[in-house]
């Protein structure tokens, strides 16, 4: 059975977060599988210009900690890498790293921030929304990736879990591109599961000391949560995570698909669980952009007339706060379907064309655009 350990971790202090990632090393045994002379890339998430203390990217003190355990195990070509959402070029990404407290990680462990911002095509023979991926020359040329991604709910995939932090293996915008192609909320999970199919990281440990709720990933509240997760399987990870989180896999349609296509347990009895034991994170606040699935408790008479009515009017849509836009342009940047001007430098959505995707949502440094929906079939 696939493993998953669950740590109690209670604060950033680096004394904590070594104890907490070597003894997920040694659950899951995986010094017996580095060698000092591999490439070893650490995939953290850098969703945007943050700092820590707003719990929208990786803690930089889980980061180090990581750092520092493979450094005793005798590796020396470790990579900090990611693509960031927006521009991606050496001016654009710096500044995350400084933000996110990276850069200083790196100083001081003489770990690589990437500065090769070319990629790579490859062939996903595996997949079945897309069979070719664009990704970043680091990860592309990795032995060994560690996932690091932070526990956070998302406006349109529900949950930011590790499946979903490999997104940021595609470069800049062509991330965007890829919402374009697979708008449907189905259709872009399943090709999420392709992606890591690809990307195949061999272990991820999940922040979930401080994590977000609400309109995640960049919109939301920090909370408190107190734990971090760890799994060389991808997938029996995501799937503890979720119930951890309260949802049910077919709330998070990575899980689900992962799911369906025998990637994943269906069940957490057939997960090992290590550590210091499964817990529910109590009133845990869901992002409004999750979907509507009040059909499932009408009468099957009722679906197909009201099939439009959720997928219109009552669909989770992005709004901006004109008061509050700064008119930086991040949003139209980030859009994949064009759908977003400014106008008297402040940003005006065209909502006919918008493929509510909330990339615009997520990617606003001012946190002036809302997920807003009509709650009357809430439950």
């Amino acid at each position: 059975m696939p493993e998953v350990s669950v740590l109690k971790t209670e604060d950033y202090a680096l004394t904590t977060m070594r104890r907490a990632v070597g003894e997920h090393f040694v659950l899951h045994r995986v010094r017996e599988r580095l060698r000092p002379e591999m490439k070893v890339v650490l995939k953290p998430n850098l969703l945007m210009k943050r700092t820590p203390e707003e719990a929208t990217t990786t803690h930089p003190a889980l980061v180090e900690a990581v750092i520092l355990e493979l450094q005793a195990l005798g590796v020396t070509h470790i990579t900090l890498a990611d693509s960031p959402g927006g521009l991606y070029n050496r001016q654009a990404v710096e500044a995350v790293y400084k933000a996110s407290g990276l850069w200083e990680v790196a100083r001081r462990t003489g770990a690589r921030l990437n500065e090769d911002f070319t990629f790579q095509a490859l062939p996903c023979p595996q997949g079945e929304q897309c069979r070719e991926f664009n990704i970043i020359t680091p990860l592309a040329q990795a032995d060994f990736i560690i996932n690091l991604p932070k526990l956070k709910t998302h406006g349109m995939t529900t949950m930011t879990g590790g499946v979903k932090n490999l997104f940021g293996s595609v470069p800049g915008l062509q991330k965007p591109e890829l919402h374009m192609r697979f708008p449907r909320v189905e259709e872009f999970c399943n090709m999420l599961v392709d992606l890591s199919q690809l990307v195949a990281p061999g272990f991820t440990i999940v922040d979930g000391v401080w994590g977000m709720e609400g309109d995640g990933p960049s919109g939301g509240s920090p909370r408190f949560l107190g734990v971090t997760l760890a799994s060389a399987d991808l997938y029996a990870l995501d799937r503890m995570q979720c119930a951890m989180m309260g949802f049910s896999p077919e709330q998070v349609a990575t899980v689900a698909h992962a799911i369906r296509r025998g990637l994943c347990p269906t069940g957490l009895e057939e997960i090992t669980l290590l550590g210091e034991g499964f817990q529910v994170f109590e009133d845990l606040k869901a992002p409004k952009g999750k979907s509507v699935d009040f059909l499932d408790h009408l009468p099957g008479f009722l679906h197909r007339p009201l099939v439009s009515l959720r997928d219109g009017v009552l669909a989770p849509k992005p709004v901006i706060r004109r008061k509050d836009c700064v008119g930086c342009g991040r949003c139209a940047e980030s859009c994949p379907a064009r759908t977003i001007t400014l106008e008297n430098r402040r940003a005006v959505i065209h909502r006919g064309d918008c493929i509510r995707c909330f990339c615009c949502h997520e990617m606003c440094p001012v946190k002036a655009i809302d997920i807003r929906r009509l709650t009357l079939f809430d439950h």
